[in-house]
């Protein structure tokens, strides 16, 4: 057994007994009757008892784990009755807290538990997940995944031959290794990460092993999953080093000097720009409905954000615009006139429902011809606008958001 395996078994085996404990509060809970009611309760009683002997069963995290044992019935009754007596809302709150605290520390405990375990699987899920992808190239040399775009069905002939492709199993190694990797991300997610959308259309076309299971797993499975496992392990709920224990101090050491404007794009991913895009665009109150699609390097006809401007009149009324962000985290080569042209003609390819604005996000630059060419569109009577985010503007739009500047390490 290695090392990593044996550390899953003892999360396993932690996890195992905290599910128990999670079961037993529950059933504790049901059990303590409403209002003032001495007398025993065998039921209650004997989950006590294994609530307490369980306890002992789940390890500490970072040095702590619960200690608060489920109250004892009558100590309940006699705490509500005080109250009752006194006529004093502090103390009756008081006892429901007393009640309710073994929940919550359980809680706490869950919270713990599934961040820890988080941090043992990131970069193993990570390098299981950059395996697949190769394996997943190596399999599209073997077998003809872009075969439909080929035939003319309007033949007889060529359908045939379409049908006996899609019924072709596929019988290589590459295929047992890359199912054997996606049963080991499935193992190391465990519960403490939710399964992303697709993943179990992944799993069906893994189980039938066909060609047009693998052309389906390359260009829409594959890709959801990955994106969705990555957004579930690295959540945004953890805190960004800060490096220094009172700010007080900055404050009060006057500190001066230039301010740098220009922000790092090297340091973000091509991955990382468009979550940045999309961080931008969820705050945003007039934004509704983002969706980050697809993986960037796949064939996803170009399609990383969508999402609905809302503008709000009261003459008007609600109107709703659908926008596409292509987001091109291009460092060394503008955008050219080629460039937007192209992407404009894609856009027939992303409907319906109908897409009103295009918006070109860029970590560099646009040709002076690109701009050009916009202004003239934009001129015209065409439905759809298209908008140009060039890096000078997205730094406009993040020195109100130094949120995001820290969190994505720009500076």
């Amino acid at each position: 057994m290695s090392q990593l395996d044996e550390a899953l078994r003892k999360f396993e085996a932690a996890e195992a007994n905290l599910v128990k404990l999670e079961k037993l509060w529950d059933l504790l809970i049901k059990n303590i009757p409403n209002g003032i009611n001495f007398g025993p309760n065998p039921v209650y009683e004997d989950t006590c008892r294994s609530y307490e002997h369980i306890l002992t069963g789940i390890p500490l995290i970072d040095g702590w784990k619960p200690t608060m044992l489920p109250c004892d019935l009558d100590e309940i009754a006699q705490g509500r009755l005080d109250a009752h007596e006194v006529g004093l809302l502090e103390i009756e709150l008081e006892v429901d807290r007393r009640i309710e605290q073994p929940g919550k520390e359980l809680r706490e405990y869950r919270f713990r538990f599934n961040q820890k375990r988080r941090n043992l699987i990131q970069n193993l899920v990570l390098q299981n997940s950059n395996e697949i992808d190769e394996l997943l190239d190596k399999l599209q040399k073997s077998y003809p995944i872009d075969y439909k775009d080929k035939i003319d069905y309007e033949n007889e002939e060529d359908i045939k031959v379409v049908q006996e492709i899609t019924k072709k199993k596929i019988e290589d190694t590459d295929w047992q290794i890359l199912c054997n990797k996606i049963k080991q991300i499935d193992v190391l997610l465990g519960s403490s990460v939710s399964r992303p959308p697709k993943w179990s259309d992944m799993q069906r076309h893994i189980s039938y092993a066909q060609i047009n299971d693998l052309r389906d797993i390359v260009q829409f499975d594959w890709p959801s999953v990955k994106k969705g496992i990555k957004v579930s392990l690295y959540t945004t709920n953890e805190p960004i080093p800060v490096e220094i224990n009172d700010l007080a101090e900055l404050v009060a050491s006057n500190p001066s000097g230039s301010i740098i404007t220009k922000l790092n794009w090297e340091k973000l991913s091509a991955e990382n720009f468009e979550r940045l895009i999309f961080n931008l665009v969820t705050l945003e109150q007039s934004h509704e409905n983002p969706e980050w699609l697809m993986h960037t390097n796949a064939p996803d006809r170009g399609r990383d954000v969508s999402v609905y401007r809302v503008h709000r009149d009261r003459l008007s009324g609600v109107i709703r615009r659908r926008i596409i962000i292509q987001c091109k985290h291009w460092l060394t080569k503008s955008i050219s006139l080629p460039d937007v042209s192209a992407l404009k003609d894609q856009v027939k390819l992303w409907e319906p429902p109908r897409v009103d604005i295009l918006v070109i996000a860029t970590t560099g630059r646009f040709t002076s011809d690109a701009v050009n060419y916009v202004e003239k569109h934009n001129q015209s009577d065409s439905a759809m606008t298209i908008e140009l985010w060039p890096e000078s503007h997205l730094e406009t739009v993040l020195a109100s958001n130094p949120d995001l500047v820290a969190e994505f390490g720009l500076r």
